[in-house]
This record gives structure tokens, C-alpha cells and sequence, in this order.
């Protein structure tokens, strides 16, 4: 994806040759062109506070004062998170009224603290709850791919990924409860990353699944989103080691992720495991039967229908007609589990981890492709019927290491002006460091 990482701007604020304030004028430009795509990028654009916070970051730089070496730096923030005085309505009309937050989120106020200007909040599905981007209450972005056949940008983190493939932001911040960090920067070119979940606090995000939310990064490269992981984690930011890449262990699970693979991202995933070998990676296909296991565990909808229901019930009871009524109908798959089930299914899932991770321990990561399709169009989703199967697939295989507890990045397999396919690198949980480590050292061979 062309643009300049954050480390390229650091070294330009740093050396003068750039300033805070140059750099959200441009990010504005193109948030507010009128044949762009800022008005379904963004829901709401902070003109005046990005202005006024980039001139205290030049002024605090003037003074060897900058917070960190990414002050002044643009970055969004999905709809999803709290941030002082402003309403957080989670793609929703729901909570359009809702009083404004008290306090940011943990997750906004690092960022803030390393001194990243806000852009403003990013559009999103209603609730996170669906893989494909689509809104219709605030309109639905369109992919940076074939964009005049207006393609769907993929969800839930929607407008996350639009602003940096636009260059209306250079860094973003959503969230991944099945994907949706990693579904909408597959589809769009860029890298997304999933944390294990219980490394970046969750307070101040609205709630889709208290089991299975997780918060990180969107950018241009593995290494801003590395450095955006650290600082949502409370961490100093430092570059990932390049793992060796001969004799690296690789699994390839054989199991449905490999299934229903569109043209594109068959032969895309087949080059790129050519690209390993060649270079002296040891690739393993293996059975995984955790894998799976995954989707009985997950017949009677898994924790995010139970939990959101919990979370939306009294919304419901009042406004369930402003719900988009394909998430609405998602939410209330909730009433079909009993106690019962739910504390099953948290022991299912803990002996299925169990399994997994022992799995793993002859292997440095897993590897598959991040989503089986490349962007639908979306015209694609005017049947309800329609739109279900094709989420579910969306959503199949980056799903499949939340439940597991793990981590995972998204690492473009093909670029511009090809279809934008990802390639998913995943580790145990508690991995994340070894797993940027090997994305770092196969970012480039991958997508060349």
C-alpha cells in the first residue's frame, strides 16, 4: 500500500521536513474531497480539535517536549470506542442520543498520550456485528479496489481501513471479534492486526462479545502495526527482529479454512506457499481437528449472540425498529441457548485451546488465507439469504483464532491493481512478539 509508515513521518517531524499541521491538512483533504470517500469513511470528522492538538504537538516538538516520536502523527478511531464529550453510537441510530462519554477509552487515551491526533470516528457495521462493512444508516464506504463497481469494504472495522488506504488518516484503531481487524484489511490491501484479547484493555469499547473482543491496529505495514500494538499495550514501541526465514516451521491446517477459495485467492495463497519453500521455510499441512470442532461448538451462535444479547436486551426492548434488522436478528440468536449451553460451550472452548496450543508446539505460526473471496460487490447483499452465506464465509476463517484465543495478522498477498487478497499468520495465545517477528520477515517476500 503506498504511503509512508509511521516511521518515515516520525523521521520527518523529527528532522523538520514535515510538521503536524501539514500533515492532518492533507489527511483533511482528502477526508473532505467531494468525489471521496471521507462521508462514508468517517461518521464524524474532528476538523477543529486534529487542527488544534497538531499545533501544540509542533509547538511541544519546538521544545524537545513531543510525547513520543509519533506525536503529531493522524490516526482514526472506529465508532466503537469512548472519547471525552462525544457520543459513541457504535454505527448505530440506537444510540445517536446516548449522553456523551465521560472519559476515553484506554485504548484512545494511549494513543493520545503518545501524542497521535485524532482524525475523527470511523464508520463501521451497526455494532460490529458483521463481516462485511455494510451500514445503512451512515451509507457503507467502498473498497479501495475496482471502487466504481463499488465493492464492500469489509467489516466491522469498515471506514478503519478506508482512511488509510485513502491517506485520510495513517494509522487506525479498531477492533476484531471475528475478523475485524484482519477481513476489511485483506479485502483493501493493507495489514490488520488481532491481538491475543486480554493484551489491550477493552474498557470504553461498546461490547459485542466480553469473551471474544480483542482491540488493534490497522496500517500500511507490519511494523506500524507493531508499534500501534505496543502503545495500545501499554508498551515501548520497537521494531520486530526478522525471524530467520529457512527453517521456519510453518503449519497448514487441513480443515475448511481451505475450502470454497475464490480463483483469485487460491492461486494468490499457492504462489505465496511457493514463495516460502523456496525460501527454506518448512511448510506442514496438518490436520487440526480443533479447528474442526469449532463450528458445532458454535451451532447455537456461539458467545457473541448470547453476550450481545445481555448487552442489548433493554435496547431492544425499547428501539429494537432503529436496528439494522440483519444485526438485530444476529443478536437475538442469543434466546436459543440455555445457561446450560453457554457453560458448556466456555469448557468446550477452554479443552479446545488446550488441544490447539499443544498442537502448535512443533510449529513457529499457522498460516491461511485471511478470507476464502475477494471483495463481493455490494449489490451483492440485497437478499437476506444472500447476505448471510456470504458473511458466515467472511467471517469463517479469521473467526476461527478468536475462538482460539490466539493472535494473528493479516499480510497483503497480492497489490494494486490486482484483487487485494491477505495472507493470515497466526500463534498461540500470549505469541504476539514471535508472530510480528515472522510477519516482519515475510511481508516483503509475500507480497512481492
Amino acid at each position: 500500500m503506498n504511503g509512508p509508515t509511521l516511521e518515515q513521518l516520525a523521521q520527518n517531524l523529527a528532522k523538520g521536513t514535515t510538521t503536524s499541521e501539514r500533515l492532518v491538512e492533507e489527511c483533511l483533504a482528502q477526508i473532505d474531497k467531494v468525489d471521496g470517500e471521507g462521508s462514508h469513511a468517517f461518521v464524524s470528522v474532528a476538523h477543529q480539535t486534529a487542527r488544534e492538538a497538531a499545533r501544540t504537538m509542533d509547538q511541544l516538538r519546538k521544545q524537545g517536549k513531543a510525547p513520543s516520536p509519533y506525536a503529531g502523527i493522524p490516526v482514526s478511531i472506529k465508532d466503537l470506542f469512548d472519547m471525552t464529550g462525544e457520543v459513541t453510537r457504535a454505527g448505530s441510530l440506537v444510540l445517536k442520543d446516548a449522553a456523551p462519554a465521560k472519559h476515553d477509552a484506554t485504548a484512545v487515551a494511549r494513543l493520545k498520550a503518545a501524542g497521535f491526533v485524532v482524525m475523527g470516528r470511523t464508520n463501521m457495521t451497526e455494532f460490529a456485528f458483521s463481516g462485511i462493512g455494510i451500514n445503512p444508516h451512515y451509507g457503507t464506504p467502498k473498497n479501495v479496489f475496482e471502487r466504481a463497481q463499488a465493492r464492500v469494504p469489509g467489516g466491522s472495522s469498515s471506514g478503519a481501513a478506508i482512511s488509510i488506504t485513502d491517506g485520510m488518516a495513517h494509522g487506525a484503531l479498531g477492533t476484531d471479534t471475528g475478523g475485524s481487524c484482519r477481513i476489511p484489511a485483506a479485502l483493501n490491501g493493507i495489514v490488520g492486526y488481532k491481538p491475543t484479547a486480554r493484551r489491550v484493555p477493552t474498557d470504553g469499547a461498546f461490547p459485542l462479545s466480553t469473551t471474544l473482543d480483542s482491540i488493534g491496529p490497522l496500517a500500511r505495514t507490519v511494523a506500524c502495526c507493531a508499534t500501534l500494538d505496543a502503545i495500545l499495550a501499554g508498551e515501548a514501541p520497537s521494531a520486530p527482529q526478522k525471524r530467520v526465514i529457512k527453517g521456519l516451521r510453518i503449519a497448514v491446517p487441513k480443515s475448511f479454512v481451505l475450502n470454497d477459495l475464490d480463483k483469485a485467492v487460491s492461486e494468490a495463497f499457492a504462489t505465496t506457499l511457493r514463495k516460502l519453500t523456496d525460501a527454506g521455510a518448512l511448510i506442514s499441512e496438518i490436520a487440526c481437528p480443533e479447528i474442526d470442532a469449532i463450528p458445532a461448538a458454535n451451532a447455537k451462535g456461539g458467545f457473541a449472540a448470547p453476550e450481545s444479547l445481555a448487552t442489548h436486551r433493554a435496547l431492544i426492548e425499547t428501539s429494537a425498529q432503529l436496528y439494522d434488522t440483519r444485526v438485530l436478528s444476529r443478536i437475538q440468536r442469543g434466546h436459543e441457548q440455555s445457561a446450560l449451553d453457554y457453560i458448556e460451550l466456555t469448557r468446550t472452548r477452554a479443552a479446545i485451546i488446550h488441544g490447539f496450543e499443544s498442537r502448535m508446539a512443533d510449529f513457529d505460526c499457522m498460516a491461511y488465507p485471511t478470507v476464502p473471496m475477494i471483495a463481493p460487490l455490494i449489490s451483492a447483499f440485497d437478499k437476506d439469504e444472500d447476505f448471510t452465506r456470504l458473511n458466515m464465509l467472511m467471517l469463517r476463517n479469521p473467526a476461527v483464532i478468536n475462538f482460539l484465543d490466539g493472535c494473528a495478522i493479516s499480510i497483503p498477498m497480492t497489490k494494486l491493481p490486482h484483487a487485494p487478497t491477505g495472507l493470515m499468520l497466526s500463534c498461540p495465545s500470549g505469541e504476539d512478539a514471535r508472530l510480528f517477528s515472522i510477519a516482519m520477515s515475510l511481508e516483503q517476500l509475500v507480497g512481492s
